[in-house]
């Protein structure tokens, strides 16, 4: 068993039943999720994110499949797992009429241990010092988001999963909670972020697993899914030309164009042997510039790949 693998689901699915129809929520989920890493779980609203948390923190019982967490399963040690996770779901509530130490407080007594310098720990974390004493219903809802977070921190949990931690957000209160994460993977927690919003994702995230409609339809470093390093632009007088003869190249792995650039995928030290073929056979070279997908086109050809039935149906 892998020691380095935190979250590992294996066929996971769940359907849920109605009076008048069969729900399959999730189907046939397969991830790993490596220690240390901020993982993004991405998808539309009804995708599937929030079931899957549910069963990872133990809260849904699986139809079928098998979860674990630190290398052992979660259906005979989840008790034990689980006291190293923590989580941060969408609307967590919290006490409005207390301030926000007062809400650590609290939490804390229900854990049975009141440590008053881990409470100013977390509230250094997530940035609310300051504020600490006044009321959490004065709060912005971005600060409030914090103080959720600080909460789930209490524990010091080897894994935190975030469910739409931005949702709703100003962009100043987006800053906050993306800076945030940022710190708590650097501290080396591991973290599982649910999310619609790409461009958060993208920001923030080593690796990701697009969903849709229950079905993990792409999964693997965002670097890689993006080909960041590996795409180049070019701006050329004949695209028809170049793109004819990139084609041939056994050693590029993608040639595609939109009708004003050219974009070529293969590994970095080949980069100047594109502009060498593209010059010697007579193509003007206006530009050559590195390039990526942006997680938005990457997630819209997916979809669109697997709506038309293509390899990631």
């Amino acid at each position: 068993m892998q020691k380095d693998i935190v979250i590992r689901t294996h066929g996971l699915t769940k359907r849920f039943k109605t009076a008048r129809r069969n729900i399959l929520a999730v189907d046939n989920l397969s991830i790993e999720v490596p220690k240390g890493s901020i993982y993004g779980f991405l998808g539309p609203n009804g995708s599937g994110k929030t079931t899957t948390i549910g069963m990872l923190l133990g809260l849904i019982r699986p139809s079928s499949g098998s979860i674990e967490l630190f290398g052992q399963d979660l259906s005979s040690e989840g008790s034990a797992l689980l006291k190293r996770a923590s989580s941060v779901l969408e609307n967590s509530p919290t006490y409005p009429y207390l301030s926000g130490r007062d809400n650590l407080e609290v939490y804390s007594r229900m854990r049975g241990v009141v440590d008053r310098q881990k409470i100013n720990e977390v509230l250094d974390i997530v940035g609310l010092t300051k504020r600490a004493d006044s009321l959490s219903k004065t709060y912005s809802l971005g600060m409030r988001q914090r103080l959720t977070i600080a909460l789930a921190l209490l524990s010091d949990p080897d894994l935190v999963i975030l469910d739409e931690p931005s949702n709703g957000l100003d962009p100043s209160g987006i800053i906050d909670t993306r800076n945030l994460i940022r710190q708590l993977g650097a501290q080396g927690k591991t973290i599982f972020l649910s999310s619609h919003l790409l461009h958060e994702v993208e920001q923030v995230c080593d690796y990701v697993a697009v969903l849709n409609h229950g079905k993990v339809i792409a999964q693997g470093p965002v670097d890689a899914l993006l080909h960041r390093g590996k795409m180049l632009e070019f701006k050329v007088d004949d695209i028809d030309k170049a793109l004819s003869l990139l084609k041939e190249c056994a050693w590029i792995s993608t040639v595609e164009t939109d009708n004003k650039h050219l974009y070529v995928v293969t590994d970095e030290e080949r980069h100047p042997d594109v502009n060498e073929i593209l010059v010697h056979s007579g193509i003007k070279v206006f530009e050559m510039k590195k390039a990526s997908d942006s997680l938005e086109d990457f997630f819209l050809d997916v979809v669109e790949g697997e709506q038309q039935g293509g390899p990631n149906a």
